[in-house]
């Protein structure tokens, strides 16, 4: 090479190193809901990341991936492995949507399916994965942590740690006094029914109080999210009025962590998750500062599809996994019992679970497209987990239609 070509490549290569520095100076900014407030220590990658973690064109990658995002606190498994029998089968049944027929294996990509399990009788008939994930993966359920949440206040009520649902939280939270929460007991803070001032609105471009304390809690990790418990006003008074709010369920998972004096995640491992024979550790993120937080008791729990199928196995089975008894029967019974007479087209709400109208059907549901429906009729669990847009009504809807078809359907 020409000594002159040498010459003019080191001086191209020499202008562009020394632009680096320019490039370099252009950081990541805030969106401007995470830039007012209390500054935070995390990232602002990771704070942008957990912004935009609900996004449509990303949530099927991050809903799964919640370890890379979050403070994480494990729920380890212990002992033999629940074995689920099988029967494999194709899914070759089809169901009705807004008057419209569609096949099952349509319904997959129609509302933006991760990972789908159906057992009958306490055997899989159809596990599916897709979008890169596997047996393996563990998956966010959002809300469908509540659940979880009820089948824990119901162990801590059968150990006596708590003596009665009708107790005033108070009693356990002292904390909670002189706020919207005194005067509510347990019972209605389990039915949604506690009456505080939390309406639950997600519009973080004008964030209210549910926004701002994801904001807050989750996002920028600078609070609790049960936090505002103790200040919070009263809408309703307590036991009238259901309103559906994760706080609540942030209240119940503090109420667990009183009243066994361990974290969350310990609790969960002891009381469910090793004798449930998970097959793998499930996992909380965490809210709040590290080493100050707690686990997100109402919509924070990941785990593998088969797991989450073991949880609605032992629902199914009265509380029972495996042979081992995890929960009285008689809280799964009044747990999965509306508290109020049922919508006709919407179903009821029990204690941290959903009811479906005109059956005995009974579900766990999260964000975006979680699902843990159980059948006692037809002994059918199915388990769906999702990455449906923000804000979309009909692939829930849809969805529903699908559980109740597959609830139908009978596998040759």
């Amino acid at each position: 090479m020409k000594k002159s070509t040498i010459f003019r490549l080191c001086c191209i290569l020499a202008g562009s190193i020394g632009a680096l520095p320019i490039a370099a100076g252009a950081q990541q900014t805030l969106p401007a809901p995470l830039a007012q407030g209390p500054g935070s220590s995390v990232p602002v990658a990771i704070q942008t990341l957990r912004w935009h973690m609900l996004d449509g064109d990303v949530n099927a990658l991050t809903f799964r991936s919640m370890d890379t995002l979050f403070t994480t606190r494990s729920v380890p498994r212990s002992g033999p492995v629940w074995q689920l029998l099988r029967a494999d089968r194709p899914l070759n049944f089809t169901y009705r949507h807004n008057g419209n027929e569609h096949s099952a294996e349509d319904f997959l990509e129609r509302t933006y399916t991760n990972a789908l399990i159906v057992m009958k009788n306490g055997r899989i008939v159809t596990e599916i994965y897709r979008n890169n994930s596997d047996a393996r993966t563990r998956f966010i359920g959002w809300s469908m942590t509540k659940s979880i949440t009820s089948v824990l206040v119901g162990c801590a009520l059968a150990e006596g740690r708590i003596r009665s649902l009708d107790d005033p939280i108070t009693d356990y939270l002292p904390e909670l006094r002189g706020g919207g929460y005194e005067g509510a007991s347990i019972r209605d803070v389990l039915e949604m029914r506690s009456g505080v001032d939390y309406e639950e609105r997600y519009d973080f471009a004008n964030p209210g109080v549910a926004a701002q304390n994801h904001i807050s809690a989750l996002v920028k990790n600078v609070s609790r999210f049960a936090d505002p418990a103790r200040t919070i006003r009263r809408l309703h008074a307590p036991g009238e009025v259901f309103q559906y709010k994760t706080l609540d369920t942030a209240v119940l998972g503090w109420l667990l962590e009183r009243v066994s004096g361990q974290s969350v995640a310990a609790y969960t491992a002891q009381r469910l998750w090793e004798p449930l024979g998970a097959e793998f550790d499930g996992y909380y993120i965490m809210d709040g500062e590290p080493g100050v937080g707690r686990e997100f008791s109402g919509a924070g729990f990941n785990a593998t599809l088969r797991d989450f199928a073991r949880f609605g196995q032992m629902m199914l089975d009265g509380g029972v996994a495996d042979g081992r008894r995890i929960v009285p029967a008689e809280w799964v019974d009044l747990s999965t019992r509306s508290a109020f007479d049922e919508d006709s087209r919407t179903g009821g709400y029990g204690l941290q679970w959903w009811t479906a109208a005109g059956s005995d059907s009974y579900y766990a549901a999260g964000l975006q497209g979680q699902f843990i429906y159980i059948d006692p009729a037809s002994r059918t669990v199915v388990v769906k987990l999702s990455y449906f847009p923000p804000a979309d009504e009909s692939a829930g809807a849809e969805t529903l239609a699908f559980l109740a078809a597959a609830s139908a359907w009978s596998p040759r």
